[in-house]
């Protein structure tokens, strides 16, 4: 527990009202007329604020996909069979997957970790190994019991922190794979959020209405065995997922370096809104890419209140919002940096 409260404590706010007025004018005096570029100006500024730097350059994106099974999809609230996980986490490794033509068409690099895969999967590039003992097939069924202990929720998030450590770069963009995640972070949402469960609960994969009725129920009954939960380490211990916890260690350590997180969607959402619970002030590092097609994801973006840069209908995830999104980034960072300024290219900013 040392450890990760020296985790959370080093995630540090990241105020500098200077270097925000410096931005801001800057960006004023470009040869545009003034908030022209919307948006990309706001991602422009919380970038540099974000890096700490008048001139944010971006380095070494790192695509993190987190990959863990469930034991709570055994009651049923996935349109798939469990072993899809490990079929789709083989299918990224191979290059196919939705995740894998992303971020090799934006020179992502891509990690894989298998955090709890049901089924072997053989050693190779791209893909790393770190299970929590026990628990090397996914977690327990939560509306039978914890999904896991507290020890093997915070081992989880330590393991995610020192996969970032790790990586280079100075970007993390969020991936994710497991069947029956969606169920996870629903649950999660329902408690961190205080909405009511029905504002949180979605179709995840392309469950029919028998089948979202389905879910609905067993999460309903999930949250009332759990009911006596509280505080954001055990929440996830009894609700989480590994993936959803070893994100949330990535997450954290990320922002402690200052890191820019590039956050995909909705189980992505909940890693980084567990590590904000456990270490207020994680969202200051935070980019979210896309609003999510699956129920709730909009209602907890406006909880959070973070503005999605994109609102394409997505709801595959494997991190392929976020891929998607990030061409923005340097976008908004290059505008920033190569524009000519009024006075340097000698136009004139009179207006009428």
């Amino acid at each position: 527990m040392n450890d990760l409260n020296r985790l959370c404590q080093a995630v540090q706010p990241l105020h500098d009202d200077q270097l925000r007025v410096r931005v801001g004018q800057r960006l004023d005096r470009l040869t545009k007329p003034l908030g022209a570029l919307g948006r990309i100006e706001s991602l422009a500024l919380r970038l540099a604020c974000m890096l700490g730097t008048e001139s944010p350059q971006l380095r070494e994106p790192q695509m993190l996909v987190c990959a863990a099974d469930h034991g709570l999809a055994a009651q049923g609230v996935s349109a798939y069979p469990v072993e899809v996980t490990h079929q789709m986490v083989l299918n990224m490794l191979a290059g196919g997957a939705a995740v894998s033509v992303l971020a090799r068409q934006q020179q992502l690099a891509l990690t894989v970790v298998d955090c709890g895969v049901r089924g072997p999967l053989p050693e190779q590039p791209g893909l790393l190994r770190r299970w929590v003992p026990g628990l090397e097939a996914g977690t327990q069924d939560s509306s039978q019991g914890p999904a896991m202990s507290e020890a093997q929720a915070l081992q989880a998030l330590q393991q995610g922190a020192a996969v970032l450590q790790s990586l280079p770069g100075n970007v993390l963009l969020l991936g994710e794979m497991g069947i029956g995640n969606t169920s996870a972070a629903a649950l999660l949402m329902a408690r961190l959020t205080g909405l009511p469960l029905l504002h949180c609960v979605g179709a995840g994969t392309g469950l029919g209405s028998v089948g979202l009725a389905r879910k609905q129920a067993v999460l309903a009954q999930v949250l009332a065995r759990h009911a006596a939960v509280q505080g954001p380490l055990p929440l996830l211990a009894a609700l989480g997922g590994l993936e959803i916890a070893t994100l949330a260690g990535a997450v954290l350590q990320a922002a402690s370096e200052r890191r820019v997180v590039l956050v995909d969607g909705f189980i992505t959402t909940a890693a980084v809104a567990v590590a904000e619970a456990l270490a207020p002030g994680v969202l200051a590092a935070c980019v979210f890419a896309h609003a999510s097609a699956e129920n709730g994801h909009a209602r907890w973006l406006t909880v959070l209140q973070a503005k999605p840069l994109l609102d394409l209908g997505l709801r595959l995830g494997e991190g392929s919002g976020a891929a998607l999104a990030w061409p923005l980034l340097p976008a908004a960072c290059a505008l920033l940096n190569e524009m000519a300024s009024f006075e340097s290219a000698g136009v004139s900013d009179r207006v009428g």
